[in-house]
């Protein structure tokens, strides 16, 4: 199933937190909620959120009591507002929030509950889009892996961290589906353990080879050659082809580059940000002390 959809007047989203102990699915019905959810890391992963900014766009304009364009307009740029501070690094969101909201500015409909449908119509085909990307990726992807090939993935990529199916993850899935036997190092990826959560769990439902590691274990199995690639997704990359991901990235390809194993970052072209010329411009967010001092709520450093 899809990561983020829409029913029933509500963005429907995976809740990622409770994984893999429970697998809820929950509805949110407002701007506020879904920025919360955002924010929160009920949905993480820069193309899933992305398509949540675009479905809560349709959400906000559904919500609305505007009766011509103008109205309706104004506050679809307020939902933005909102929605684009909840994860400022991932740019997917702000690309599918502007998306939305130039559609609305400039398709003519006889009636603002028109324009209504064709929002949602429109945050469907990002949703879709997406699917239809990933695949694409993965498969071109695929073709620079080896049969038997050993590769180190940071972070979640695969269909949680996406609409469907994944970007790094999957490349992994289409070597999967092609009948080649690779096999994944999976870092545990410090502090919210995505890699340890979600890319183990995805892994294991595909049946992949896979074996979870501790995140200052790379640098030995790079170095003893126990790595043939390195692979991961990308929050934003910059005009220059400077990649901004989940902290821990810039270490793995710093050490990987120093024994001369090849990284691959599997992106999107929403993901793309030319309005930066390079990485020293993309805003870094900052989270809270407690996602690390704390795991699931218990203490495990001094505070």
């Amino acid at each position: 199933m899809r990561s983020v959809y829409w029913e029933n007047g509500q963005v429907m989203l995976i809740d990622q937190r409770l994984l893999p102990a429970e697998f809820v699915v929950a509805g949110f019905g407002s701007v506020d909620a879904v920025a919360a959810a955002i924010r929160d890391m009920v949905v993480r992963g820069a193309p899933a959120i992305g398509a949540t900014g675009a479905y809560a766009m349709a959400l906000a304009a559904y919500a609305s009591p505007a009766v011509d364009r103008d109205s309706l307009l104004a506050d679809l740029r307020a939902a933005k507002a909102v929605l684009d501070a909840a994860r400022p690094t991932a740019v997917n969101l702000s690309w599918a929030t502007a998306r939305m909201l130039a559609l609305a500015a400039h398709t003519v409909l006889p009636n603002v509950d028109d324009l209504r449908s064709a929002l949602l119509a429109e945050a469907d085909a990002i949703a879709d889009e997406d699917v239809k990307i990933n695949r694409r990726m993965g498969f071109h992807g695929a073709a620079l892996i080896a049969d038997g090939a050993n590769l180190l993935h940071h972070c979640n990529t695969g269909a949680l961290a996406t609409v469907d199916f994944g970007t790094a993850l999957g490349v992994i899935f289409a070597c999967h589906e092609q009948g080649k036997q690779i096999h994944v190092w999976v870092d545990e990826t410090r502090p919210r353990l995505q890699g340890a959560r979600l890319t183990a769990w995805e892994l294991m439902q595909r049946g992949i080879p896979m074996h979870l590691i501790a995140d200052n274990a790379a640098g030995h199995l790079l170095r003893t050659g126990q790595v043939d690639a390195v692979i991961f997704g990308a929050d934003r990359v910059a005009a220059n082809g400077d990649v901004a991901n989940k902290i821990g990235t810039y270490k793995l390809a710093v050490v990987a580059r120093e024994n001369g194993i090849p990284v691959y970052a599997v992106v999107p072209t929403s993901t793309v940000d030319l309005n930066l010329a390079d990485g020293d411009a993309i805003p870094i967010e900052e989270r809270a002390a407690d996602e690390v001092t704390h795991i699931e709520g218990v203490a495990i450093a001094p505070a």
